[in-house]
This record gives C-alpha cells, structure tokens and sequence, in this order.
C-alpha cells in the first residue's frame, strides 16, 4: 500500500508513510533544531510554499502537481510556509527543549484562538491524546490570511 492509498483509507498517514513523502525531514535533522515538516501526500496543483519559503528549502518544480520536496539542510525553522499551505499540511518542529520537550507549531484556523500559557491536550493524527501541553505562543499577523500559527 503506498501512502496515497493509506491516506485514502483512513484519511491520514502512519508515521512510516509520513517518512517516505518527499517533505519528511530525516530523525537527524530534527535533532538539529527547529524544521519544517510537509505532510502532503496529494499531488494537486499548489506551491504556495514553495513560493513562501524565503531560503529554496521548499521545492515543488514542474509540474506544480509535484510532492513538495523538502531540502532540510535549506530549512532554517522560520515558520513563514505554515500558514501559506491551503491544505494545513506544513507545521514546525522543535526537538531541541530541555527534558525531552519538544515545541510544535502549526496552523490553527478556530476561534475563539488559545492564549498564551493555557494547557492543551496534544493528539496525534487521528485525534489520540499523547500528552499535556501549554502554548508557548500565537503568531497571527495580517500576513498569514487569518490563519493563526499557534505553538505548544
């Protein structure tokens, strides 16, 4: 089964099907600090993040049905192609907290918005409770289209 037909099936991708895209950063990079991490398995015509992606990290090419490709060593952590993604398939993650803790952000298109410091439950793809979270922070400028970047 490949990753276009697990996400068909049960509307999400496993994590070993989420490592074979082309905008999975490797265990190594994400030890590194702060990335991108693209998880779109359509291929749609989109390149907005490519188009927002400041440093080239972000490539989706000809034909713009194309996988976007990640190039994690390109991918500074800046969060700027987040809230550009129609599909809500892009988030950041941040590896490299004390104890184990780890800072992930993604976009949050709900009112009324979290604020700052309010404990959260973190859940997996398919809804699951993992662990007790607070957010960190909430980046909402005019830039992002009302879409919310929200941290925990």
């Amino acid at each position: 089964m490949t990753f276009r037909d697990g996400m068909k099936k049960r509307g999400c991708l496993t994590l070993d099907e989420l490592r074979s895209t082309p905008g999975c950063p490797t265990e190594e990079r994400l030890r590194r600090g702060p990335v991108a991490v693209i998880e779109c398995p359509q291929e749609i015509p989109c390149n907005p993040c490519e188009d927002a992606c400041p440093y080239g990290a972000i490539v989706v090419g000809d034909p713009i049905t194309n996988l976007p490709v990640l190039k994690e060593d390109l991918c500074r952590g800046c969060g700027l192609c987040i809230a550009p993604c129609p599909g809500l398939a892009i988030f950041l993650v941040d590896m490299t907290g004390e104890n184990g803790e780890a800072k992930i952000s993604f976009p949050f298109e709900y009112l009324p918005l979290p604020e700052p410091g309010a404990a959260v439950q973190a859940v997996d793809r398919q809804g699951q409770i993992l662990a007790a979270g607070r957010v960190v922070g909430i980046h909402n400028s005019r830039r992002n289209d009302r879409t919310a970047v929200v941290t925990i």
